[in-house]
């Protein structure tokens, strides 16, 4: 298990335990962390899924995929370190994540 903390819009922050191999957004809503809605239950389609990295943690996993790229500006996300969480899949180097969610996915 891999330890990721959330950090919604208000401040509230949320850990969680989440599962090797499969993606963040699959670990989220798994464990009950509301603010990703993944609405296309994770084909890196609709941008409801986005997350905002540090500076450290974006450069340690690169900037969004040739498929990922469009959803987010699609999305309106303005965020300069983006991510759809369905495109990133937990492994034991995300052990200690931190990530923050949007006010609105949609």
């Amino acid at each position: 298990m891999v330890r990721v903390t959330f950090i919604d819009a208000g401040g509230i922050v949320r850990e969680i335990e989440a599962s090797e191999g499969i993606s963040l957004m699959e670990n989220a809503v798994a464990g009950g962390i509301d603010a990703i809605e993944a609405v296309c239950g994770g084909n890196c389609y609709c941008g409801t899924c986005r997350v905002h990295l540090t500076p450290e943690w974006y450069e340690r996993l690169g900037g969004p995929g040739e498929y990922e790229g469009p959803v987010i500006e699609t999305s309106g996300d303005g965020h300069p370190r983006v991510r759809l969480s369905c495109q990133l899949t937990v492994t034991e180097a995300l052990e200690g994540l931190v990530v923050e969610t949007p006010a609105a996915q949609s």
